[in-house]
């Protein structure tokens, strides 16, 4: 496997490649093997994502409350968004699996990609110093946070949607993406929002979730 094709993907070229390939290494790939995975790497990654972000929220959204930085890391750091950079980056094709991942097509699971990130973040480190693993976490995360930012006082229309339709027992609440409009700096999302089959209401944002939540404001009004 050539991972100087991921080094080039990530910006980031490693002086140790056994390092880069244990934060590649799934626990499946290394029990059959006999050897160390990747998981004391991801403890240390998601310690250091945490912390890098938290630094950039604070000197970059300084006009925010705590509680509003605290929504905003939480809203970045999560798998969602680890899974979004690791197909952006191509971490799929790279990835050390054991026999048993392969054929059950697990190779683009979500959990297993957004953990080789955050092993990845602590390779970078490792290999290098925290300068290096907050450059790779500010140019994957600093659009996700600045959309975040935006929506951290946005009233959450969803819950308040599902609370007034569950009044009476469970229903199935769903939305669906229906467009993306737009060339991919400036995209616009239209979200559907229908209750137990019946279309209620449609909206538009600059992200699937201020979309959808405006489907849902919508919906509110309509009731």
């Amino acid at each position: 496997m050539d991972l100087s094709l991921l080094e080039k993907n990530i910006g980031y070229e490693f002086k140790d490649k056994e390092l880069l390939k244990k934060a590649l290494t799934h626990t499946s790939f290394a029990n059959e093997h006999h050897i160390e995975s990747n998981e004391k790497l991801e403890f240390l990654g998601d310690s250091i994502l945490e912390f890098i972000s938290s630094k950039y929220i604070y000197n970059n959204y300084g006009y925010l409350k705590e509680g509003e930085m605290t929504k905003v890391r939480a809203d970045v750091v999560c798998e969602n968004s680890l899974y979004k950079i690791a197909l952006k980056h191509d971490f799929s094709d790279f990835l050390y699996l054991g026999k048993s991942q392969i054929m059950s097509g697990e190779t683009k699971r979500p959990a297993i990609l957004a953990d080789s990130v955050e092993a990845v973040i602590a390779a970078i480190y490792f290999d290098s110093n925290l300068e290096q693993a907050e450059k790779f976490i500010v140019e994957n995360l600093k659009d996700e946070i600045s959309v975040a930012s935006k929506n951290v006082g946005m009233k959450d229309y969803k819950t308040v949607l599902q609370e007034k339709l569950q009044i009476h027992g469970d229903v199935n609440i769903k939305y669906i993406i229906l467009e993306e409009k737009g060339p991919d700096h400036d995209k616009t999302f239209v979200a559907q929002v229908s209750c137990n089959g019946r279309k209620l209401a449609v909206g538009e944002g600059k992200n699937k979730k201020s979309a959808e939540m405006d489907a849902a404001r919508k919906a509110i009004q309509k009731l």
